[in-house]
């Protein structure tokens, strides 16, 4: 016989050759985790090493006492309504899963996570919570994962979330949520590990479009918003639309559930069939164009929606690659993967690709960049297009009103002079209406001389009546006798001397 074997069959019989291991075995139960030093298994509970499943029990309270041990607690499929505080007597400083759904659960207390500062997965779906109040998740400092949908959650405290800096994951959808405070995501110093937001089943009219677009695109990737009465709009369109030429889940996924409502309208539509679509008639979103002008310095965000990314480069529309810091004398790659461009030139502009080498996938995103040719902040003598116009149009006003009421007179040795009235061949009974007298033409050769018109006939005051028939005039020199009218009888409207009835 081997002398191991032999020595183990003498420590296994004892001394005397008595069997030991039927008189150790109550010790080593005791002094085992589901033993009394450890914590007994509570009634209609089944324990598996560090795992208490007392699910489908018919419990309405949480059992007691709990070992200490316990790493996983499974209280699901019960009837506990309330989560007081001392539902956990003692510190379970091992605990770091806590499933409490479908439990008809309508309070938790402030208070009711004290005990268990190491919980990192929280299960309270599918219950009657109707509020998530001030700071009611503070205590749990090392959550990565909550879930509170499908509930009747209707309000929600903006420091409800307050000190989970490891929240990965959390999923608020099929609950009654009007307005979520989307501020908490906006500069990621709230919630900076959130990966994944669910917000969809609910009763949101309206989102912060600025502020969804300006979240990055690995939380966008994992917004879901789907299945809310949302209000149609563009801004709302070219976000989704964004979305979907980026390939993000939330909308790749969901594209059929993300509806809108359009203005005057009682049943809603896809998101994406906005484009070109009447009473809105949104353009489609144009994905990463920027615009900048001669001499500008920009940067190029890499708006990857990969986390994790192991090697990231740019290729420039010339078709070089920029790896490192001064790639080309004015292109720069940052510490963050963004593409920084300075004193820009013409030939700068045109569409640069990143390169995104992440744990799964690679992924590649497009800029397109405009440059304008001319500086932004030019010589002060530069004048655009609209203060052209307007110094043109002023000036033609100017020259029209010169030109009207500044024209000299054409004769200039008749300055002064009264005009005779010259012989028309208008009878009495001329039109009214012509405003241009027919003046006869004067004699070539024959000096300006002031004339007056005598006429001497039957009337009042020497003037002729009306229907009267004037005394030709002899003109000496003429072969014909012309008609003259006189300038005040009453045919003619631009009379200075009054009638005299």
């Amino acid at each position: 016989q081997h002398p191991v074997e032999a020595m183990g069959q003498r420590t296994a019989m004892g001394g005397g050759g008595v069997p030991l291991l039927p008189l150790l075995l109550p010790l080593l139960l005791l002094l085992s985790p589901g033993g009394s030093a450890g914590g007994s298994c509570p009634p209609r509970c089944v324990c598996a090493s560090n795992i208490l499943s007392c699910s489908q029990a018919a419990l309405s309270a949480v059992p007691t006492p709990l070992p200490r041990f316990a790493a996983v607690l499974d209280l699901s499929h019960n009837n506990v309504s309330r989560l007081r505080a001392d539902w956990a007597p003692g510190r379970l400083a091992h605990l770091h899963a806590l499933l409490l759904s479908h439990n008809g659960l309508s309070f938790v207390s402030t208070e009711a996570f004290t005990h268990v500062p190491h919980l990192r997965h929280l299960d309270l779906s599918s219950n009657r919570l109707r509020a998530l109040e001030e700071n009611l998740f503070s205590d749990l400092a090392e959550l990565e994962v909550l879930l509170l949908y499908n509930n009747e959650i209707s309000s929600v405290d903006r420091t409800a979330f307050e000190n989970l800096g490891r929240l990965r994951k959390l999923y608020l959808g099929q609950n009654r949520i009007a307005r979520f405070p989307l501020e908490l995501l906006r500069d990621g110093s709230r919630l900076p590990q959130l990966a994944l937001l669910d917000l969809s089943a609910n009763r949101l009219h309206s989102v912060p479009v600025g502020e969804l677009q300006a979240l990055p695109a690995w939380l966008r990737d994992r917004l879901y918003l789907h299945a809310n009465p949302l209000a149609c709009s563009c801004p709302l369109f070219q976000l989704v639309d964004r979305g979907h030429r980026r390939r993000l889940s939330a909308v790749v996924d969901f594209q059929e559930e993300l509806r809108c409502l359009p203005p005057a309208a009682t049943v809603p539509v896809g998101i994406l069939s906005l484009a070109g679509q009447q009473p809105l008639n949104c353009s489609e979103a144009r994905e990463a164009v920027l615009e900048a002008h001669l001499g500008d310095t920009v940067t190029l965000g890499c708006d990857t929606r990969l986390r994790g990314v192991r090697q990231r480069h740019w290729v420039t529309p010339g078709g070089e690659r920029v790896l490192e810091e001064g790639g080309n004398g004015s292109a720069a790659l940052l510490a963050n993967g963004s593409l920084q461009l300075r004193a820009l030139r013409p030939e700068d502009a045109g569409t640069y690709a990143c390169w995104v080498a992440g744990p799964l996938l690679n992924e590649t995103l497009y800029v397109e960049l405009l440059v304008h040719n001319f500086t932004l902040h030019g010589p002060h003598d530069t004048l655009n297009t609209a203060y052209t116009t307007l110094v043109g149009c002023i000036l033609s006003v100017v020259l029209v009103l010169i030109y009207l009421y500044l024209t000299p007179c054409r004769c200039c040795c008749c300055r002064g002079a009264e005009k005779p009235p010259a012989p028309r061949d208008d009878s009495i009974n001329s039109s009214v209406l012509s405003t241009t007298p027919n003046h006869a033409a004067g004699v070539p050769g024959e000096p300006c001389r002031s004339h007056s018109a005598s006429a001497t006939g039957p009337g009042q005051n020497g003037r002729f009546k009306a229907g009267g028939t004037p005394q030709p005039l002899a003109r000496h020199g003429l072969k014909a006798q012309r008609k003259v009218s006189d300038p005040d009888s009453v045919s003619s409207v631009f009379s200075d001397t009054p009638i005299v009835v």
